[in-house]
Formats: C-alpha cells, sequence, structure tokens
C-alpha cells in the first residue's frame, strides 16, 4: 500500500487523493516532529506568563477578552471542541473528511500551530485505521477556518462522538479508538484552536476536484471529437495551425486530444474524397477546443491557488519562525473559495456544450441522415430521447450550482466575524457539480457510440477502442431496452478511467507552452 510521508514538504493534490480516495497510509517526517516539539517549547512557555495570550489563556472570538486560568484550560480545550462540533444535514463524504483530516494533519506538521506531537500522530492513528469522523454539511462559513467540520475531526481524537470504521460501520469513537489501541487526546493549551482553525475542508475538496477535473476534461475532449465523428463532421477546424493564431494553453492540448481521437477516421476521410458537405460546423462542435481550453485553463490557475495553499501554515494565533505567537486573518478562505466558484462556472459550461451535442445526434434535422433520436425502429422505439432529457436536467441543475457562494457573506460571533468566505459551501456545491459533469460525458459518449455505430462507415481506431470498451458493459443499437443501467455503466466507466484507458491519449504540454 502506498505511504505519504507528512511533513517533509507540502502534499500534492494527487497525494490528497491517494490518502483521501484510496486510503494510502501515513507518516510523519522527523523533521516535523522535530519542528513541533520547538513549537510546543513556545506555548508552554506563554502558558505560564501572567499576560493573556488568545487561544492559550483566554477564550475565543468574541470571548478573546475573558482570561481562563491555569486550572480550566483543559476544560476550555474540550469544551471549544464540543461546542463547535455543531454540524448538521446530509452526512458528508469520506474522503472530503479524510482530505480534511490529511490537509490539518499537515499544517500540524509545519510546527508553527504549537500542538504536542502527540496530537498530530494521533491523527496519523485515525487515518491509517480508517476511522473517520461523522460530517453534517452545514457547519462552516469558510472562516475562521471551516470550524464545524475540524471540530467534528478533533472530537473523534477525543474520543468522543460518532465514527465509521474503515468498512463504513457507524460506530461511537471511544469504541472504534479502543478497537485500534489509540489513546484518546486530552488536548492542551492552544490545541483546540489549532485543530479547528483551517481552510482545511474547502481545500480537501479543491484536491480532490483539480485531479477529477483532469480526467474529465480529457473525457470531454475524447467525447466531443467521437461526436464530431459521429455527426460527419471535419477534423479541419482542429488543424494546428489554426489552434496556434489564439495561443491559449487549453485550448491547444484540448485540440491535440481532439485531432488524435479523429485520426484516421473512415468518416473524415471521406470528407476528403467527396467533399465535406457543410460549409461549418455548429458551434458546440466546432468550438469545443475553445470552451474545453478555457476550462482547462481555470483548472490550471486553481491548481496554483491550491499549491500555494498546500504550502502554507493556517492557524491563529501562529508560532512565527521566529517564535512569537502572533494573531492573523490567514484562515479567511477567499482565495480557494474564488477558485472554487470559478472552477462551477467551468464545469456547467461544458457539460451545456456536451448536451447540445448529444441533442443534435437526436434531431432528423441536424444529425447527417441518422435515425431520429437514434432509434433502431422509429414510432416504436424511442432510442435516446430521455437521456438527453437526463443530461438537460444535470446541466440545469449545474447552471444552477454555477451561481457563486463566495459573493455571500454573513455576519456570525457577535459581529467579530462579519466577513465570511463561504468556500466550504462553494467545495461542496463543486463536487455535485464534477458528479454532474461525469454523467453529462458519460451520456454523450454512449450516444456518439451509437450514432458512430449506425452510421455503419466504421469509427477511427482510438474511437473503435473506446465504443469496444463500452460494449463490454452495454451492448449496441437494437429495439429500446431499460436504459438507466446503461446510464449507470457508462457513468461507472467513465469514473474509473477505464474509456480513457481504452482511447491511450496523450496529453501534448509541449502544446502549453
Amino acid at each position: 500500500m502506498q505511504q505519504i510521508t507528512i511533513g517533509a514538504r507540502p502534499l500534492t493534490p494527487e497525494e490528497v487523493v491517494a490518502v483521501a480516495r484510496h486510503d494510502a497510509q501515513v507518516t510523519l517526517a522527523p523533521e516535523a516532529l522535530t519542528r513541533m516539539a520547538e513549537s510546543r517549547a513556545v506555548i508552554e512557555g506563554l502558558a505560564e506568563d501572567p499576560e493573556p495570550h488568545y487561544g492559550v489563556s483566554t477564550g475565543f472570538g468574541a470571548l478573546a477578552t475573558q482570561h481562563i486560568p491555569v486550572e480550566q484550560r483543559q476544560q476550555l480545550q474540550r469544551s471549544l471542541i464540543r461546542s463547535h462540533a455543531a454540524s448538521s444535514g446530509r452526512e458528508v463524504e469520506r474522503e472530503i473528511i479524510r482530505a480534511t483530516m490529511l490537509l490539518r494533519l499537515q499544517t500540524l506538521a509545519t510546527g508553527r500551530t504549537g500542538v504536542r506531537t502527540e496530537v498530530a500522530e494521533s491523527y496519523a492513528a485515525l487515518l491509517n485505521a480508517g476511522i473517520t469522523p461523522v460530517v453534517g454539511e452545514y457547519g462552516s462559513l469558510g472562516c475562521s477556518g471551516d470550524l464545524a467540520p475540524l471540530a467534528h475531526c478533533a472530537l473523534a481524537v477525543m474520543g468522543e462522538g460518532e465514527v465509521r470504521t474503515a468498512n463504513g460501520t457507524l460506530v461511537a469513537a471511544g469504541a472504534a479508538l479502543a478497537a485500534h489501541g489509540i489513546e484518546p487526546m486530552v488536548l492542551r493549551e492552544k490545541e483546540g484552536l489549532a485543530l479547528i482553525n483551517g481552510t482545511d475542508g474547502m481545500l480537501g475538496m479543491l484536491a480532490l476536484s483539480l485531479v477529477d477535473l483532469d480526467a474529465l476534461l480529457t473525457t470531454a475532449d475524447l467525447a466531443a471529437a467521437m461526436s464530431v465523428e459521429g455527426l460527419a463532421g471535419t477534423d479541419a477546424v482542429f488543424a494546428a495551425d489554426l489552434q496556434s493564431l489564439r495561443p491559449h494553453p487549453g485550448q491547444a492540448v484540448s485540440a491535440g486530444v481532439m485531432r488524435q481521437v479523429l485520426a484516421d477516421s473512415p468518416v473524415i476521410a471521406g470528407h476528403r474524397a467527396r467533399g465535406f458537405t457543410r460549409v461549418q460546423d455548429a458551434y458546440s462542435l466546432r468550438c469545443a477546443p475553445q470552451v474545453h481550453g478555457a476550462a482547462r485553463d481555470t483548472v490550471e490557475h486553481a491548481r496554483t491557488v491550491a499549491s500555494r495553499e498546500l504550502t502554507s501554515a493556517i492557524d491563529n494565533p501562529i508560532v512565527t519562525l521566529d517564535g512569537r505567537l502572533e494573531s492573523n486573518g490567514n484562515f479567511h478562505g477567499a482565495p480557494i473559495g474564488y477558485v472554487l466558484d470559478f472552477l462551477a462556472i467551468a464545469v456547467a459550461d461544458v457539460a451545456s456544450m456536451s448536451e447540445r451535442r448529444t441533442d443534435r445526434f437526436l434531431d432528423k434535422t441536424r444529425n447527417g441522415g441518422l435515425n431520429p433520436f437514434l432509434a433502431f425502429d422509429p414510432g416504436v422505439d424511442s432510442g435516446h430521447m430521455i437521456a438527453q432529457y437526463t443530461q438537460a436536467g444535470i446541466v440545469s441543475e449545474l447552471k444552477r450550482l454555477a451561481v457563486p457562494a463566495s459573493v455571500d457573506s454573513i455576519p456570525t460571533s457577535a459581529m467579530q466575524e462579519d466577513h465570511v468566505s463561504m468556500g466550504w459551501s462553494a467545495g461542496l456545491k463543486l463536487r455535485r457539480a464534477v458528479d454532474g459533469l461525469m454523467r453529462v460525458l458519460a451520456i454523450e459518449i454512449l450516444t456518439s457510440a451509437r450514432g458512430l455505430e449506425m452510421r455503419g462507415e466504421g469509427a477511427s481506431p482510438t474511437s473503435q477502442r473506446v465504443i469496444d470498451a463500452l460494449r463490454t458493459r452495454v451492448p449496441g443499437a437494437g429495439p429500446d431496452r431499460y436504459l438507466a443501467p446503461e446510464i449507470t455503466a457508462a457513468v461507472e466507466l467513465v469514473r474509473s478511467g477505464e474509456l480513457l484507458g481504452a482511447a491511450s491519449i496523450t496529453l501534448d504540454r509541449q502544446e502549453n507552452s
């Protein structure tokens, strides 16, 4: 099993996915343990200081002026976690919570939060045991950290609350820890605050989405090229010299993918022999590299933001490199919230274009001589008529999800926290949008494969490999069948990467210069 070392260098989105989704094991780098011990010594010194220090010897938020005596400080930390573990609603997916815990662990490993090494080791132990706190979808405003989600994670480390085991069983946290020989943590000065004051939930969702979108945008290029082929379109507009006249990096990459898919297509070869019968293809075909490429460039911008955040130490107050304990505003989620919203816009637009290509296949006036709705026996059969309805319903939802969350703000904590990012909400809706895009693209590939087979002129080698992979799960054209399982099968082939694997596409990143 893969093992990820925490604290030697910043994590990558791919490593976040390895731990969150694929249960890679984690270990703390020796230098991280040294840094944590050094900064903990700073906190221990301040704990004995008669002067108040926020998070060490005071209350929190609007109660920051309240001095807490030494004998009540463990209770202060317990109360903070218990009171902030106040989420509600639908249970958040396991991989999001694992990503959240992992990224909080990474910040602890920077040595800037002042926690003891034992606290970080407890987080690593829970991740390695597959123990995942139960967290509801509501509770974070994306400022002062993803408070409620992170508090539920800290509560589990304390042996309280509910968790799910590696096999998904719901149990009490104390029982789960005992089963794995993990001692519940008794938090000391500053530690409760350090465990909840971060952007880890929204950053985790960004990392997961970036990896998913890398695959889905190449899948979108594949789907678009198969639609061009199935609709008897032309590949001439994807020529490298034409694309270079507008040198957006993502556009060049997407056009390169589409050229690969369409290479040696008998349908395209027929144009060269007989002449292309249309003056121009519709925008949803002709402009696919421009739209998909813009989405690719948006992902690259978001990746830059994520890479900066993955190098960050987010806490308040924080132990500086020269040993000071300083308040700050680095917990504000605006940088992440903005790109989460930006990605949701791009996702909605790519899906919208995919749905338009699918619709062209179903309209006998626009599909180049194919049966209406790709029905086997039109009138008796409805073909893919309602598959497009499903796409349309998803696309409509994606447009609603593209409304930015980060433009909203609502004051909290007696107006001390009077501007918040809503980055957690932006992350949740992006996750839903990414899932919707996957389903829309799967339906387009399902439809384009059927259209290519019904056209009967053959398919490019790449398209044929994809069709062959699809046909291992979904039969070819014929009288109407129960369609939902076929859509589900196509979605799983996209989700698993099997269709991209069959296509054997190479991304020419040199075109990205």
